[in-house]
């Protein structure tokens, strides 16, 4: 539609500039005048719809510059068959096609330029829609080049005009001299001038708000695409549509974001491999297994998602925050490596000297973890850890240890955990008892709602209970070491 209409207003315009700018075309009937260029631009028209069907579409980058050749090669065609008819049929001179040439030139670059620019909107929109990845060819005319080209053109072309149209008006001034009132002549060049200007400057004006809508377009796409990186959403791209500087841009910026997904990746690998071998480590001095970790983390996953689900209490937990959680929850214990074997290790009952040396691990596990912080310049995931470490053994009615914490004063990952932890220690065999059912094990959590546990977390227990019996059984002490469970644990 919008080269449709390029065309209807050239059939206006075309002619009307031909009868002023040409004494030869200006003594034909107008009407013929009329006819003869539209019906050359009806075969242009033709000529395009047929070319443009023939378009190479392997290349979707290259099919806006096509398309201007294609627009512009016809309507150039167009004007010089208008020449050579008027050459063979009505005798004219070779600078009269020549002069009626200049303006389907104009004319043509307009129009070819408008819809070039308007089909590299429609393919960033098609790449941003579908999500094509399209690749840009490095023998490209720079974006700056075609500038000066074209605004130089364009300046070429009007002087032109504006030429041609000062020497038939001199031409006509000198024709009428004595015969014509001098103010009749001048008001008539004025109009001429005035209607040569008011077209050049609404179709410039047209191409420079075309061209701008490109670039807000463009500038829109990569700047929405950096907003949502600077807040760590990778999964955007910006839409490659232009073989310029711009899709340039667009391509490395694409490059870059993935190149820092790479590098998150690598640092999440390292990161989960530190926390395994931490985590590890606590296992061969303690009499838990390492299914305990695989089942505490996954717990605590669990009770999260349900609480983010129904978030009825304002516990406010995000998908970055519950993933923080289950790959920290493993080094819940990592405090007990500072406890001395004879304690650790001891399969009856501790003494009270001896539990008041236990309960200093969830300490010492914090503080390892806040040295590792400190010398990171601040961690969300050390942070994190480093909570539950000090926290899970806190008690909801202010009884638990090392510091006495009561009610939500005890951080939200602390309490999860406290629930993952004593449930887990309770339908797992240890040397000093026997596993609990996990009815038994629920008895005990629920009547310690609200003095163990915060109530909140209980009920959610209690709402996914079906859940934790299946993370029991999928990871129980017997299955550990299968290979399902080995690759899950790496």
């Amino acid at each position: 539609m919008r080269i449709t209409l390029h065309y209807l207003i050239m059939g206006i315009i075309i002619p009307l500039y031909a009868i002023r700018v040409c004494p030869f075309v200006e003594k034909l009937n107008e009407i013929d005048v009329f006819i003869t260029i539209l019906s050359l631009l009806g075969l242009a028209f033709l000529a395009r719809t047929f070319l443009l069907r023939r378009q190479d579409q392997s290349k979707p980058l290259g099919l806006s510059n096509q398309l201007f050749l294609i627009e512009f090669g016809v309507l150039l065609a167009a004007g010089c068959l208008f020449g050579i008819y008027n050459t063979i049929i009505h005798e004219f001179p070779l600078v009269s096609g020549v002069k009626v040439l200049v303006g389907f030139i104009a004319m043509g670059l307009f129009a070819a330029m408008d819809s070039a620019l308007a089909l590299e909107r429609d393919i960033a929109a098609k790449v941003k829609e579908e999500g094509l990845v399209l690749t840009i060819d490095d023998n490209f005319t720079p974006l700056t080049a075609k500038l000066v080209v074209g605004a130089s053109a364009f300046v070429i072309l009007n002087v032109s005009i504006f030429l041609l149209l000062l020497a038939k008006d001199l031409d006509w001034i000198i024709e009428v001299a004595g015969k014509t009132p001098l103010e009749s002549a001048k008001t008539s060049i004025i109009k001429e001038f005035l209607f040569v200007l008011v077209i050049s400057l609404l179709e410039t004006i047209n191409l420079i708000f075309s061209f701008s809508r490109n670039i807000k377009l463009f500038l829109h796409n990569e700047n929405d695409v950096l907003a949502k990186v600077a807040e760590g959403v990778y999964e955007s791209r910006v839409p490659v549509s232009t073989q310029n500087e711009f899709g340039v841009m667009a391509s490395k910026t694409n490059e870059m974001i993935q190149q820092i997904i790479n590098r998150n990746s690598e640092l999440n690998k390292t990161r989960e491999v530190t926390i395994l071998t931490l985590a590890s480590l606590a296992e061969t001095r303690d009499n838990e297994t390492g299914a305990h970790i695989l089942r505490t983390q996954r717990y605590v996953k669990a009770l999260a998602v349900h609480l983010q689900q129904h978030n009825q209490h304002g516990y406010r937990l995000t998908d970055e925050i519950i993933d923080l959680l289950y790959k920290s929850a493993p080094l819940h214990d990592i405090g007990k490596v500072g406890i001395p074997d004879a304690i650790l290790l001891k399969p009856g009952k501790l003494t009270n000297d001896e539990f008041e040396i236990m309960k200093q691990h969830p300490k010492i596990g914090a503080d390892a973890l806040k040295v590792a912080e400190d010398r990171l310049g601040g961690n969300s995931f050390l942070t994190i850890a480093g909570i539950i470490s000090l926290t899970h053994h806190e008690k909801w009615d202010g009884n638990g240890y090392p510091n006495g914490l009561a009610g939500e004063n005890i951080p939200l990952p602390g309490r999860l955990m406290a629930v993952a932890d004593v449930y887990d220690a309770l339908i797992s065999k240890r040397v000093y008892k026997d596993a609990f059912s996990h009815e038994k094990s629920m008895s005990i959590i629920k009547q310690d709602k609200g003095k163990h546990f915060d109530p909140v977390i209980v009920d959610a227990l209690v709402a996914i209970e079906n859940e934790f019996i299946q993370i029991a059984g999928e990871f129980s002490d017997a299955s550990y070491a299968s290979p399902e469970n080995m690759k899950a644990r790496a």
